[in-house]
């Protein structure tokens, strides 16, 4: 499969059908004026092909995952590392790494099991336009 991932870039893996995921990534992308952050949803071919590189399932889809510098972080330790990689106000989520992870991932899976309820849930998966189709691998 071949992909168009900038060597310097990271991913962002998200679940396509989701508002509040879809959200996010909307969120990222002008905060991120240097391109760093590339996207796919979890359920594409390039999605699963980067979760299965990575030794995560390719059949649940959870959470955000972030592939950087050849490393996988998902839930929290994702989310702590993009507002970190985004810079200025959103670093302040830094400290959160701190917290143990366990603790953290129980308040993003809580998150995560009520996101479709309380943010809905789309019938397809997002189909990027303008300026951030190009930060979309497919």
């Amino acid at each position: 499969m071949e992909r168009e991932i900038p060597d310097d870039a990271a991913v962002v893996l998200f679940d396509g059908v989701c508002n509040l995921c879809s959200g996010f990534v909307q969120f990222i992308v002008p905060r991120d004026p240097e391109g760093k952050y590339r996207f796919a949803s979890l359920q594409s071919d390039v999605g699963r092909a980067l979760l299965a590189e990575h030794g995560l399932p390719t059949d649940e889809l959870e959470s955000i995952v972030l592939i950087e510098d050849g490393e996988a972080y998902v839930k929290s330790a994702a989310v702590i590392r993009i507002a970190r990689g985004l810079g200025g106000r959103y670093r302040l989520l830094s400290p959160f790494r701190h917290v143990p992870a366990p603790v953290r991932d129980r308040v993003y899976d809580f998150v995560a099991d009520h996101r479709y309820r309380w943010f809905g849930k789309k019938d397809r998966c997002m189909m990027p336009s303008g300026d951030m189709e190009s930060r979309f691998i497919e």
